[in-house]
């Protein structure tokens, strides 16, 4: 028996309207009946959404669990109006847009989320089942368990100068969540991966003044992204420096600018740059957390699955998305899609094991026309 351990998925929020059960009034102390489900899901970022469909497509029920306030994972939590362009059949597709058409193609399976929850407890039992438990006393009675969960709980490494944390939400930024309110103002973006480049180029045109500064003279982010930021600075449309940040500048109350050091050998090594907003994007610090301690084997704090069900080393719990690991893995969203779709057979086989299996269309089943309540 895998021993009760805590738990801490990932999640933000979607504008469109879902069965959702946050249990805030629910003492961690009263015990509850549990709530008896073929599958439980946690994590509701992208991957654990597309879980609920193909699941559904297959007549099996599930529910949701994750630690924060509405569903979307990293796509609603870090960068909701970043575009996506490698979504089968949509050119381009901002990341909450995903997060709400998946949860409109979900609406059909009445999939209740449990949101605004930590689970805290795990346990599987010798009928084969798993206990599930959160932190505020929901408890669950699951067939089959799915973690979904990205890459477990994460924070954003801050800035980590003096006084910075009095700015941070107001002029220190490590997400972008509302891009309009950076437009005319003086930015600095710090970072050097995809998403210091992708903002510095989306928000470029736009701002008052733009400068970048990176630690280094190579970038991580991709090359394209690299070349295009390198000809907005040779044409004079916002400046890039090779430094570390010092210090900030602060007059009445109010954030003005940082000081960098200059780390090419440019005397003073100290340089003041003005500016409004930071925007900081030195990546995340991912923590598996003490599902590492449920007894799944692990690969570089990642759960080994096998890639014909996803399932990790316990039966009866599957890994989709960021949070497994396998031969050729590849982090996209997309993979985690095809991941999803194989794992809910593997599911339906597990629960059922003496079903037959059919392949079924969506195109001209009758019976997925039933489940996705399209008309006859």
């Amino acid at each position: 028996m895998v021993g009760l351990v805590g738990f801490r998925g990932l999640i933000h929020a979607a504008s469109v309207e879902v069965t959702v059960s946050s249990d805030v009034s629910a003492s961690p102390c009263v015990a509850q009946a549990a709530i008896r489900t073929e599958v439980l899901i946690i994590g509701a970022g992208p991957c654990g959404l597309f879980q609920v469909f193909e699941l559904g497509l297959l007549g099996i029920g599930a529910h949701i669990v994750d630690s924060l306030a509405r569903p979307g994972g990293q796509c609603t939590e870090l960068y909701p109006e970043k575009p996506i362009y490698d979504i089968p059949a949509l050119p381009v597709c901002g990341a909450q847009e995903l997060v709400e058409r998946l949860l409109e193609q979900i609406k059909p399976f009445k999939a209740q989320m449990h949101l605004g929850q930590e689970v805290t407890a795990f346990a599987a039992r010798e009928d084969g089942r798993f206990d599930v438990q959160t932190v505020t006393g929901t408890r669950f009675d699951a067939g089959a368990v799915v973690l979904a969960a990205g890459v477990g709980s994460f924070q954003p490494r801050r800035i980590g100068l003096e006084g910075a944390e009095a700015f941070e939400g107001s002029a220190i930024h490590y997400r972008v969540k509302d891009s309009a309110s950076l437009h005319g103002q003086q930015l600095v973006v710090f970072g050097g991966g995809d998403s210091a480049l992708d903002w510095t180029l989306e928000l470029a045109p736009k701002a008052r003044s733009l400068t970048l500064v990176h630690r280094r003279h190579e970038f991580r982010a991709a090359p394209a992204s690299v070349a295009r930021m390198r000809d907005l600075v040779s044409a004079g449309r916002m400046r890039c420096f090779e430094a570390l940040p010092e210090s900030l500048i602060v007059a009445d109350g109010e954030l003005r600018g940082v000081n960098i050091k200059l780390l090419d050998g440019t005397s003073p090594a100290v340089h003041a740059l003005e500016a409004q907003k930071l925007l900081v994007f030195f990546g995340l610090h991912p923590k598996l957390g003490p599902i590492a301690e449920w007894g799944l084997e692990l690969e570089r704090k990642a759960l080994k699955v096998d890639t014909e069900k996803f399932q990790t080393s316990l039966p009866g719990v599957f890994a989709v998305g960021d949070i497994n690991t396998y031969p050729g893995k590849k982090k996209l969203i997309l993979s985690g899609f095809h991941e999803a779709a194989l794992a809910a057979f593997a599911i339906q086989h597990h629960l059922y094991p003496q079903k037959k299996q059919f392949l079924q269309y969506t195109t001209t089943s009758p019976i997925m026309h039933q489940r996705l309540g399209v008309p006859d």
